[in-house]
């Protein structure tokens, strides 16, 4: 299983950081702002406690001395919110709505799941020589 984590733990630094801010963007990016409700008030939380457990992350982007959390917690961390926002259109109900108010939980979720399961899970600091 370790040979399909190839994804650095830098890269998916950023892709925390883009994700969050995604999801804090997605009502209004997909147009379903309005719709309110769970709809929208799932991704937005979802993307500020993305963001806060990112900056407390031992890993790349995490502020230094804050480096609280390993690696393999945050995607725990991860791979919990990415399967209840996929899920969140059924559990709540507004997966009768217009596709583009639940298809972005769905695929966002599904790709988060696939980015948990090809992440590395260790944190490994390059040592710098002294010059």
């Amino acid at each position: 299983m370790k040979a399909l984590r190839f994804i650095p733990t830098g890269i998916h630094a950023y892709f925390d950081y883009i994700g969050g801010i995604g999801l804090l963007a997605a009502p209004f990016v997909f147009g379903f702002f309005q719709v309110g409700g769970a709809a929208v008030i799932i991704p937005m939380v979802l993307g500020v406690g993305l963001i806060v457990y990112s900056l407390l992350t031992n890993y790349e982007l995490g502020i230094p001395g804050l480096k609280v959390l390993p690696m393999s917690y945050h995607l725990i961390f991860d791979l919990v919110a990415s399967v209840f926002l996929a899920l969140s259109p059924f559990l709540f109900g507004f997966i009768h709505q217009a596709p583009n108010v639940w298809l972005p939980h769905i695929v966002a979720g599904v790709v988060v799941i696939l980015l948990v399961a090809v992440s590395q899970t260790q944190y490994r600091p390059k040592v710098r020589a002294l010059a």
